[in-house]
């Protein structure tokens, strides 16, 4: 008998999906999680039988959408546990999570409600506290620390993080890293002026 070979994707198939993914970043990003895939499939150029083909259903979209934020959350915290200054690793962990939500309101979104029968969101979620509980309890052990800090702290910066998805998108990343960094500040133990981190410039919010 002759081996099947499989068929190939067709080039225009392979176009259609390099274009869907493309535009749900974009809409996704902008509008986050509630924003229609009929807008996605009106901003990648395709029908929504082209759309739904490729992706059955919006939660597989988002997973396919979001594939690269995921993959880097989960080297954060493959890092900052690798650290051997616990101190460090928390800090850089923050900053890190911190970095991927303010790129992206629909990664936000996911990340922090984790979208209806998605458990890809939901793990790399848990994962990420896991990891937050596990640096804290090292970080406090060094004094470096606030021994008062708990996991629900973090889930409390992120919420508050989200209102930056307000500000003006050029202005985003750097209200971002001042935002990590005044949270770092407070989470330090006894901090002592002549030891605290220079902010980061502060961006221009305001006309």
């Amino acid at each position: 008998m002759t081996p099947e070979v499989p068929h190939p994707v067709r080039s225009d198939a392979r176009d259609n999906r390099a274009r869907i993914l493309e535009a749900a970043r974009t809409v996704f990003g902008e509008e986050g999680l509630g924003a229609p895939m009929r807008e996605v499939a009106r901003r990648a150029g395709v029908g929504p039988a082209t759309l739904y083909r490729h992706f059955p259903a919006k939660r597989d979209l988002l997973a396919e959408t979001f594939a690269e934020q995921r993959r880097a959350c989960r080297t954060a915290v493959r890092d900052a546990l690798a650290d051997p200054d616990p101190w460090r690793g928390f800090r850089t962990l923050i900053e890190r999570v911190c970095e991927l939500h303010a790129h992206s309101r629909g990664f936000a979104d996911a990340f922090m409600t984790a979208f209806p029968e998605s458990m890809d969101f939901a793990a790399d979620r848990e994962q990420t506290v896991r990891a937050v509980a596990e640096l804290a309890r090292r970080a406090q052990g060094t004094g470096r620390l606030r021994p008062d800090f708990v996991v629900d702290d973090l889930v409390l910066v992120l919420m508050a993080h989200r209102g930056l998805q307000d500000t003006p998108r050029a202005a985003r990343a750097a209200a971002s890293r001042r935002y990590a960094a005044y949270v770092i500040e407070a989470f330090r133990a006894a901090p002592a002026p002549e030891a605290a981190t220079p902010l980061p410039p502060a961006p221009r919010l305001s006309t």
